[in-house]
Formats: C-alpha cells, structure tokens, sequence
C-alpha cells in the first residue's frame, strides 16, 4: 500500500535542483536565421520585434555571436534576389543559401548548418511546389528538392531540412544526395507540419505569402493526430535522420506521441506565431519573459523533443549561463 500524509510529504523536495526531471540545454537549441540577398545590413521584421534579417554578410557576424553565447546549431531560410514559377535560385550554386553557408563555414568553427529545404521563399506564385492550373504538382516537385538539397551541400550544409510536405520528398532528396556522394549529408525532415495559423510572423520574415489558394492540400490539418505518426513512420522508412513536429507550443501532445512512438531523434518547431505572441505579451507587462520562455521551451522539452528551433535561442542560451 502506498504510503500517505503525514509520512509522506511530497513538498519536502519542491525547490530542489537535484530531482529535477527535465533539463533545458544550450545543446537543444537550434537558432533560426533570414538571409536576404536584396539587403546590404540587417533589416528589423516588424512583426517579430527583436528578430532581422540579415545580409549574407552580416548573419556571419550573427552566427559568430550565437556560437560564442553556446549555441551549436543554426537553421537558415533564404530570400533570393530574383523569383520564378520553378524557384530556381533555391538551387543556384551562387543562390543566397549556398553562398551564405560558403560565408559562415569559413569564419565559424564548430557549427552544425541546417538549411531550409523548400521553395516557397523562391518561387514568385510563393507555394511549396511546382504549380500547374493553380494545383500544387507533388511528383515534379521531388526533382527540384533533390537537386536544391545537392546544391545545399555542395555548399557544406551539414543538415538539408525539407519543409514542403509534399510526398516522398525525403525518399528523393535522399536518393538524389547519395546519387552525388553525399551520404553523410543528415535530413532533418518537417514530418509533421501542421496548416497553422502561426505561421503569420514568418511569411513576412521570409517574404514567402502566396498568391493563391493557402497551403491545406499539403499541409497537415490541425484538427488530426493519427495522422501524424503516418507521416513520422513514412520519413523514417526513407530516411529522415531526425523528424520534427511545426508548430511545438500548440502541439505538444504531438511531440509526446512521435517520442512515444519512434526511437529517432525529434526536433520541435517554436514557431514566429508563439514568438510573437510571447513578445507582445511580455512588452505589455502582461507576462514575465524571461519565466514564460523558459517555461513553454522546458515544457516541448518535457513533451520528448530532443531539440528545439526558436527564436528565442540567444536568450535562452543567457538564461543558462
């Protein structure tokens, strides 16, 4: 029988580091950057105060910033100078991406690059794939991935992150960079990415809105859970190295069964909407940030996600010290 009151007293430990059961790390901490061709010094994002985008050549100094506060990781999303129907700067050798990743591999030492692998950002209709008659075209798209993701790490791109959802983009991208002899080369896949409305803040930052339709034909519905694991089991059979859950705040419950479910490392999304809603909430007084920050990335950490893409990385990686 278990024992109770007054034997046992469950707050006798409250406070104390030492049972503590969940440990947020600088190591978890993936910090996303916006790189845009069209800018000489960074430019501040209206609509996530405190966030830029960056030159290519200013983000070096960026990432040599994050780097010396702990912070390993980073992800980079491209804005190109030009546009077209097929994103073809998304696979330029001299694109925005390849050149920046060129840039910050020769100044920083000891940094994993993840690129974002998707073309919403580089075609001028701003969807995820090739379009024809105004519908998203899965299978033509699969080429254009696998070629982005060779010239990605051509560049020295340690993670290629595609994020379109579209079917067997992983199968693709995998075969295309192993065809090229690219086998170390990881996937970070968005395996289950939801059509969330928090994705407002980004699309600004990023320059990606689309000029058509919205993204549901291939994006997740939020209302499904099952779902999810379909997809995660899907990734790995083509060879996703690690899997991701967007968004993570909102979805820890799908955090919690991916972790459940798949012994694979899982990435989770803290996405622009959750930055900026946690922004405007702590500058009108109404939460504490730096408690509130720490509290949302502890609790996706507590849900099973072995790292976590936010906003917030360089905060965080202060709070820590």
């Amino acid at each position: 029988m278990t024992e109770m009151f007054p034997t046992v007293r469950m707050r006798r430990l409250r406070g104390l580091k030492l049972i503590q059961e969940t440990r947020l790390s600088i190591d978890d901490l993936i910090l996303p950057l916006f790189i845009d061709e069209n800018i000489e010094v960074r430019k501040p994002i209206s609509s996530m105060p405190g966030q830029y985008r960056f030159s290519i050549e200013s983000v070096v100094n960026e990432v040599l910033e994050a780097r010396s506060l702990g912070i390993k990781s980073v992800l980079l999303f491209g804005i190109p100078i030009k546009k077209d129907e097929i994103g073809s700067e998304a696979f330029n050798k001299e694109g925005v991406i390849q050149r920046a990743v060129r840039a910050i591999k020769e100044e920083v030492e000891d940094v994993i690059i993840i690129a974002d692998l998707c073309l919403c950002e580089y075609t001028s209709h701003g969807h995820c794939g090739l379009i024809e008659n105004e519908k998203v075209l899965n299978d033509p798209t699969l080429d254009v991935l696998g070629r982005i993701a060779v010239s990605q790490a051509e560049a020295g791109a340690d993670i290629v992150a595609p994020s379109g959802m579209m079917d067997g983009m992983v199968k693709a991208i995998r075969e295309a960079l192993d065809n090229e002899g690219f086998i170390d080369t990881a996937i970070m896949s968005y395996a289950a990415k939801y059509n969330s409305a928090l994705y407002g803040p980004f699309r600004d930052a990023a320059d990606s809105g689309y000029n058509f339709g919205d993204r549901s034909g291939y994006q997740m519905d939020f209302s499904n859970a099952r779902e999810a694991l379909r997809e995660v089991e899907l990734d790995i059979q083509e060879g996703a190295d690690i899997v991701m859950v967007k968004p993570a705040i909102f979805y820890l419950d799908i955090i919690s069964r991916v972790r459940a479910s798949f012994n694979v490392p899982l990435a989770a999304y803290s996405v622009s909407g959750e930055f900026s809603m946690i922004t405007a909430a702590s500058e009108n007084g109404y939460l504490n940030r730096e408690e509130v920050i720490m509290e949302g990335l502890t609790a996706i950490k507590r849900a099973g996600a072995d790292l976590i893409i936010t906003y917030f990385a360089k905060e965080v990686a202060q709070f820590l010290k």
